[in-house]
């Protein structure tokens, strides 16, 4: 069945009070992992949305950046529609044509012809795979970065640096050591001769959007290459345009002599809704899984590939990457010119920025946003995300600074 509206939904009419209701059967039917939801939504269009009640928000987070093409884009919903009227599924023993597609188009946008891609369902898988790959060296030490986020199945949660979403399932697999994030001399003193693979975000998002240092990537790169070690690049958060290039790294990279990680792992924005993550080995490393050395059996399925086909197609069609760099630096220059004594900072880039607040009042902001209609996310105690769909409008954009000083100004009094 398919749910497009709050009408289509039994017994549902808009502005009926029934949110409470869906609430209670999803507190009674699906496991306690995330907490009561805050809203049910029914219905999206764009980067708007509107819950079981007919209330309408600004999407300014996502779907955690999933949808880079906001909600029921029409060119997703008619690739996959087209899809899965021709063929939804074969299993792994098989291709399908948007598969290879999906595959090369990848490989022609990190600019390698030695890239070869590996197809799973999320960035946790994505990073499991570049775990494995990793073991494929010969090698077992791994080095991370504290605060990193690189997912919550074990391989995955062993390379994330927050203790508190680790610890409660140690012992965890690999030999892994943590580094400060951003500190080249303690990467240096870290990785040796037998170390695998470095791994890391361009930006933590998780930590609350923090851009590493300019020129520590490039370090990272020459630090790897003089010990043999892999260079994994985690781009789930910031890869497929959300900062305003394809693939956070390749600015730097360019100014630096054109180098190369050695692995790149993707999923949210990639199928713009849909489960897919890949894993994306050059050189080397694009030879170390053979045969039975991994696999998984929704991964790369022609419904996913050919929402990934039309994600990518429409960035390109669309100019989706001026359009983060340009309604990002709108959201960031308008937060900033307000000089509102609660807010000491914007960081990130593109569409992927964080507020930074003064006083640690980031969830009661995100609590008054969503009651006024906007959907951000309260990342950590001081920092309020956004990542916004790449089709955000410079007007969508000024409606939420427009609303965000008496926001701030409520939770300013409240927190004093």
């Amino acid at each position: 069945m398919t749910i497009a509206t709050a009408e289509a939904l039994p017994g549902l009419q808009p502005h009926s009070g029934l949110s409470k209701a869906w609430t209670d059967r999803y507190t009674s039917s699906l496991m306690n992992t995330f907490g009561p939801p805050k809203r049910v939504f029914v219905r999206g269009e764009g980067a708007q949305l509107w819950d079981a009640d007919g209330n309408r928000y600004l999407d300014l987070f996502a779907g955690i950046a999933v949808n880079a093409l906001g909600h029921a884009h029409p060119l997703i919903v008619q690739a996959v529609t087209a899809q899965l009227t021709t063929l939804g599924h074969v299993g792994n023993f098989f291709a399908t044509a948007p598969q290879i597609a999906l595959a090369e188009r990848l490989i022609d946008l990190v600019g390698a012809d030695d890239a070869r891609v590996y197809f799973c369902n999320s960035g946790t898988e994505a990073n499991e795979a570049a775990f494995k790959l990793s073991r494929l060296t010969g090698r077992t030490k791994l080095v991370s970065t504290e605060g990193g986020f690189h997912g919550r199945t074990l391989g995955a949660l062993a390379l994330t640096g927050k203790r508190a979403i680790r610890e409660p399932f140690e012992p965890l697999p690999g030999e892994v050591v943590f580094v400060p994030y951003g500190d080249t001399a303690a990467l240096e003193a870290a990785i040796d001769d037998q170390t695998a693979a470095f791994i890391v975000e361009p930006i933590q998002g998780e930590r609350g959007v923090e851009p590493a240092p300019p020129g520590y990537l490039t370090a990272a790169r020459a630090i790897t290459e003089r010990h043999g070690a892999l260079l994994i690049l985690d781009e789930v958060q910031t890869g497929i345009g959300r900062t305003g290039t394809w693939f956070r790294y390749q600015p730097e990279a360019a100014q630096n002599g054109a180098w190369q990680p050695d692995v790149i792992t993707l999923a949210k924005g990639l199928g713009g809704g849909l489960p897919i993550g890949a894993t994306i080995a050059l050189g080397r490393a694009a030879a170390l899984f053979s045969p039975g050395a991994h696999g998984t059996t929704f991964g790369g399925n022609p419904v996913a590939c050919a929402a990934g086909l039309a994600v990518l197609y429409a960035i390109e069609r669309d100019n989706l990457l001026d359009n983060a760099v340009r309604i990002g630096g709108r959201l960031r220059g308008g937060i900033l010119d307000m000089d509102h004594s609660a807010v000491t900072g914007v960081r990130g880039a593109g569409l992927l920025l964080a507020i930074e607040l003064a006083d640690p009042v980031a969830s009661e902001l995100a609590d008054a946003a969503l009651n006024a209609g906007f959907i951000v996310n309260p990342v950590n105690p001081q920092s309020v995300r956004l990542a916004p769909p790449l089709i955000l409008t410079a007007a969508q954009a000024d409606e939420f600074i427009a609303a965000l000083p008496k926001l701030l100004d409520v939770h300013t009094t409240r927190s004093k």
